[in-house]
């Protein structure tokens, strides 16, 4: 099946990492033109690097999303070097796990701005562009936690749940300009933020963090953590041409973990 990706440019927010490395990979595969970009410029390169080195394109660029000052210079540079953008995957870092309550002003300000002023910036920067050429693909990686709220990442859950009422009304926005918005919804993937949260439940309830993953994955309907390529494919598939007629969706990428309907 031909996605209909070859030669077109797309920028992978956190691609340094395990979700985002896997949308990079995958996109890659569809013959895209990958931008790696993530905060570390070290992990950027290692995934650009694999990427190359399995003879797809790819370019590792070193950017904090947070510094929404910069956007303007790099999403230029990007359009010089690789052509302008034509599919956009937004995909951050999450804050620490903490409770809803209790949270500083400053606190949520800081983790707004990361990630969802950042994203929205962004997004706004590569828009007209798309408009233009009447093509556009713009995926945003979230959280089940929008679905349903997960036990101490009130931050999270609250901020993340601000980009899905964003992209909904955005996809309605530009959708007759050929440009599709959606969110992904990760459940469990076995990634290091997984590993991290797990050893923080451990710690928090004084118990071994084997018994911690165990319990966690029996609640899964498939039984185990995801595999990050089944990410990067469904991510891949949204910036197809064979996915152009679904826009304003949430799609749960998540081993049937989340209950409601």
């Amino acid at each position: 099946m031909d996605f209909g990706l070859k030669e077109k440019t797309a920028l992978v927010f956190g691609a340094g990492g395990g979700l985002g490395g896997a949308i990079a990979r995958s996109l890659a595969a569809e013959g895209a033109r990958v931008v790696v970009a993530d905060i570390d410029g070290e992990a950027a390169g290692r995934t650009a690097a694999a990427i190359t080195g399995s003879a797809g394109q790819a370019r590792a660029l070193t950017w904090n999303i947070a510094d929404i000052a910069a956007a303007p210079a790099h999403i230029e540079e990007i359009a010089a070097r690789f052509g302008p953008v034509d599919v956009l995957v937004n995909n951050t870092g999450g804050p620490p796990p903490t409770p809803a309550g209790g949270q500083s002003p400053e606190t949520w300000s800081r983790y707004f701005d990361e990630m969802v002023r950042s994203v929205i910036a962004v997004t706004d920067l590569v828009l007209p562009g798309m408009r233009e050429r009447k093509w556009g693909r713009v995926i945003t990686s979230t959280s089940s936690g929008v679905v349903a709220p997960i036990p101490n990442l009130g931050i999270s859950n609250t901020l993340r749940l601000a980009l899905v009422g964003w992209s909904k009304t955005l996809a309605r926005e530009v959708g007759r300009d050929g440009i599709t918005c959606n969110i992904v919804l990760p459940g469990r993937i076995a990634t290091g933020r997984i590993t991290f949260l797990d050893e923080q439940k451990a710690k928090r309830e004084n118990r071994p963090v084997a018994e911690v993953t165990a319990e966690s994955t029996a609640s899964i309907p498939l039984g185990r953590y995801g595999d990050p390529r089944e990410y990067g494919d469904t991510v891949a598939f949204l910036a197809s041409d064979r996915a152009s007629y679904i826009t304003g969706s949430v799609i749960r990428i998540d081993g049937g973990l989340i209950a409601s309907i």
